[in-house]
């Protein structure tokens, strides 16, 4: 916990989620809450956004939760960091705001959210065991029938950046952060844990959540940050449309940056 708050004490995940990589991110994830929250709207037979209660595990500054309560629905952020905590607090809105941790949501009842985004913390959870105990804990509050999105940062994304871009790819054979399949193994002071979607899957096996789609919500536009910056506004926004086009393609997922899965709790 001390590395994670000592890290976001200092990034500021509101400044990537608005820049031009990190808008494509937000636009693509928010259109795919969207349309679940429509679904389980009409799976409910509710027309007022205030009755479907939305849980955000993991929510740093709150720039889903906070956008998504003023929309109308019912939100409540749960957050481990502090610091992220209080900007997300500052900003005056509807949220219930609390800090937890994903891995024991212990002030949450079960059954109780129509969609639960759980986003952050797969980021930072190192074994195998963490990650499942944190999808159980989102099943356990999620009502049944109803949708939980998990966001995930991919192998190939830290072995073509940090391996290749940054030049780091024969320390980090020599050194055993990369096996023999080039799948990347945490160190003792990692602070990012990177998937492939076999991994994923065998999280969701583990914790029986069905599947309902799985998409790269930015595809290349982490990896080409400078030529993304230089696009017209017209040619960027050409760029958010491929994007949003391919963005569920089997064989494009699994490089992107980050991954959305979109799974269902089963009646």
């Amino acid at each position: 916990m001390n590395k994670i708050e000592e890290y976001y004490n200092k990034f500021n995940e509101e400044k990537r989620l608005n820049s031009r990589h990190g808008q494509i991110e937000y636009r693509i994830t928010m259109k795919y809450i969207h349309d679940y929250l429509d679904v389980r709207m009409q799976e409910l037979k509710v027309t007022n956004r205030e009755d479907i209660r939305i849980l955000d595990i993991g929510a740093g500054t709150g720039r889903y939760s906070v956008a998504l309560c003023e929309e109308g629905y019912d939100v409540t952020a749960v957050e481990l960091v502090k610091h992220n905590l209080g900007i997300l607090k500052q900003k005056n809105s509807n949220v219930h705001a609390m800090q937890g941790n994903a891995l024991h949501l212990k002030k949450l009842e079960d059954n109780t959210y129509d969609l639960t985004l759980l986003f952050g913390p797969m980021y930072h959870l190192m074994t195998k065991e963490e990650k499942i105990q944190a999808l159980s804990e989102a099943k356990r509050v999620t009502k049944p029938g109803g949708i939980i999105l998990v966001a995930y940062v991919m192998n190939e994304y830290a072995v073509v950046v940090y391996g290749i871009q940054e030049n780091h790819l024969e320390e980090s054979v020599k050194n055993g952060t990369l096996d023999a399949s080039y799948h990347t193994v945490p160190a003792a002071d990692s602070l990012y844990a990177f998937e492939r979607i076999e991994d994923i899957d065998g999280y969701n096996q583990a914790v029986g959540l069905k599947r309902e789609k799985i998409l790269s919500p930015d595809g290349p536009a982490n990896y080409i940050r400078p030529f993304v910056n230089q696009l017209s506004e017209e040619s960027y926004e050409l760029f958010v449309a491929y994007q949003l086009k391919v963005c569920e393609r089997p064989d494009l997922i699994g490089a992107g940056a980050h991954t959305v899965d979109i799974l269902r709790k089963e009646l």
